[in-house]
């Protein structure tokens, strides 16, 4: 964990987390980064915790040292999110100091005791709250609801405009020495752009409308510095940040980048034969292409790609009347993310039956994904020189339909 600090009399507390599935679920394969803030007045607030993996609250308290914050002079805790990667150390914290004010929405409070038995000492704060903590500094609150939980909240800073959204405005990815957007290379950069669509396309997605009127309400604030949960901080070029933000809710309904994502999967490797003349009849019309098999891919990977994706290809075999399971899987996924509006086209083989199309087409309406399809291909065995012409023609068509849309919504 490492202390630094964002701005005068603000800190940041961090750990990195990995070899975890992240809420169980998702792999982060650059592990991520758990972010606490210390708020100094004439009083301290600490803003989101970080949870109580592996010795974290300890190795927090012991950070602390370093700032001059005794754990005894922490008078307000903030909790801006209930989930336990940010308020899962109050447990240990209550048992080194009882005499603190919680401060939280409504919303967290029966969270607050179904989690760890507290009703006492909550200050309870909304859209207009303040909170005076000395010497000029006054923290203003805003309600988030669903971004992406329904307690959530904001706090921002009105002395130096230093805005805590919590898991808003966050991103996947291990912090090392440089947690600050002004010390980091282009290349670094990049790097935490595309965690960040990770994190966003794997955890925030299915709340992509709220998540809009969120940094719709953040926008008229003087904001200066960003400070999520999770990544980096953004003090030299905030808005970046909201901008990605603004973009990722923007790929919910599409249209999106002009890229491709295939998703294959293959029982005797006869669809596989026809996976590359897709990839490359697409790459030739110029677009961008993620290629992913199931089962071997995991969701998240999967779902980042689709996130930024006009287009979809779905090249998988009919198994016992139906979708090969893991596609199947991973499309009811998308479909409960809400990834809308995407040009398909879907092709593959069967052997003593059909029928993938039909389930194919029952998780799109049962979802309203509104996906437009391009004729499907279904071929038994395995393909000939006119089933590869076929899928080339087709993904030829993708190609034009997703560059139209694309152009479209640029307009």
């Amino acid at each position: 964990m490492n202390v630094t600090t964002v701005t005068d009399g603000i800190y940041r507390l961090s750990a990195n987390m990995r070899d975890i599935l992240f809420e169980g679920l998702w792999p982060i394969p650059n592990g991520v980064s758990m972010n606490s803030y210390i708020v100094k007045g004439e009083k301290t607030a600490i803003v989101d915790g970080v949870c109580g993996w592996d010795g974290v609250p300890e190795t927090l308290f012991a950070q602390l040292d370093k700032i001059d914050v005794p754990l005894e002079s922490i008078d307000y805790v903030i909790v801006n999110h209930m989930e336990p990667d940010h308020s899962g150390w109050i447990e240990d914290f209550k048992k080194i100091r009882q005499d603190f004010t919680i401060v939280t929405s409504q919303k967290a409070v029966p969270l607050m005791e179904a989690f760890f038995d507290i009703t006492n000492d909550i200050m309870v704060v909304g859209d207009g709250d303040t909170l005076d903590l000395g010497d000029g500094r006054v923290l203003a609150f805003a309600e988030i609801p669903n971004v992406h939980w329904p307690e959530t909240i904001a706090t921002f800073d009105t002395k130096s405009g230093t805005l805590m959204p919590c898991d808003a405005f966050g991103s996947f990815g291990a912090v090392e020495d440089a947690p600050y957007d002004d010390q980091l290379t282009q290349e670094q950069i990049d790097f935490f752009e595309q965690e960040a669509v990770r994190y966003y396309s794997n955890i925030v997605a299915a709340f992509s409308v709220p998540a809009r009127k969120a940094i719709e309400k953040a926008a008229p604030l003087p904001i200066k510095i960003i400070a999520p949960g999770h990544g980096i901080v953004w003090r030299k070029d905030p808005m970046k940040i909201v901008n990605d933000y603004l973009r990722y809710t923007s790929y919910q309904k599409g249209p999106c980048e002009e890229e491709v994502t295939i998703i294959w999967g293959s029982m005797y490797g006869n669809t596989e034969m026809a996976v590359e003349p897709a990839v490359k009849a697409l790459e030739a019309e110029g677009l961008k292409v993620h290629v992913h098999q199931v089962p071997e891919d995991s969701w998240g990977d999967i779902i980042t790609s689709v996130w930024s994706s006009t287009g979809v290809v779905l090249a998988m075999p009919t198994y016992e009347y139906k979708m090969f399971p893991p596609m199947a899987a991973i499309l009811d996924e998308l479909g409960k993310k809400k990834v809308l509006n995407r040009k398909a086209f879907r092709f593959g083989s069967y052997g003593w039956s059909g029928g993938a199309q039909k389930e194919l087409d029952e998780i799109v309406q049962k979802h309203k994904m509104n996906w437009d399809f391009i004729e499907p291909l279904e071929f038994i065995g395995k393909p000939g020189e006119e089933d590869f012409q076929t899928v080339r023609d087709r993904c030829v068509e993708l190609a034009k339909a997703v560059k139209e849309a694309v152009a479209l919504k640029e307009r």
